[in-house]
């Protein structure tokens, strides 16, 4: 694919998705850390569910930390992974407490050092808590990038390197979130909406012909 059809695809995207952000909600860069800890191989929509009850009573490392992680258990219990995902965000906080003055570090060496945190959750903090240009490529990005053909890869870091390489540096920022978007309710794991997508005619997946009917 060459740059000039890549730039024509986040064109369309930026207009079909005015707004590309993140749906976890959240209000503080150590809202969205912890919403984003709790949102591995569980849904947006079900973290915040449990968020909208832990984070009035709780969103600062000292309150989540005084919780202990038996009491934090019973706010995330309803999430997948409850138990160990507690266990990480326990020692998280008291992290953050000793070591960064109860503040989320903006940089990839600190976040990648907090348990529970791993690339795609640093890339998530750095691109929406901090504005960083980073692509946390999760299964929806990691399907757009193949399917389309926009950043084929391998792996997840492969395809994370390419997009960082290839998408148009004025969409550098907004990519990740129009990608993701795109994936979760157009181009979709098992039945893809290609008769409603907007870049249907400069996609190349192979397929597009079939489930465009």
């Amino acid at each position: 694919m060459n740059q000039a059809k890549r730039l024509q695809i986040f064109e369309r995207l930026s207009e079909h998705i005015p707004d590309p952000e993140t749906e976890l909600h959240y209000n503080t860069a150590f809202e969205l850390l912890i919403a984003v800890i709790l949102s591995a191989q569980a849904t947006d929509k079900g973290v915040n569910i449990a968020t909208a009850k832990l984070f009035p009573v709780a969103n600062t490392p000292e309150t989540i930390l005084a919780l202990g992680e038996e009491g934090l258990k019973t706010y995330i219990k309803t999430i997948g992974l409850f138990n160990s995902k507690a266990a990480n965000i326990i020692k998280t906080c008291r992290q953050l407490i000793e070591l960064h003055d109860s503040q989320v570090p903006d940089n990839r060496n600190d976040l990648e050092a907090l348990p529970g945190v791993g690339r795609k959750t640093a890339n998530v903090v750095l691109n929406t808590a901090f504005g960083q240009p980073t692509m946390a490529v999760d299964t929806h990005i990691f399907r757009v990038a193949n399917r389309t053909r926009i950043a084929p890869g391998k792996t997840v870091l492969e395809v994370e390197k390419k997009l960082l390489k290839n998408v148009p540096k004025a969409y550098l920022m907004p990519a990740h979130h129009l990608l993701i978007l795109h994936g979760r309710y157009t181009c979709t794991a098992r039945k893809p909406r290609c008769g409603a997508c907007c870049i249907f005619d400069l996609c190349e997946f192979k397929d597009k012909e079939q489930f465009a009917q």
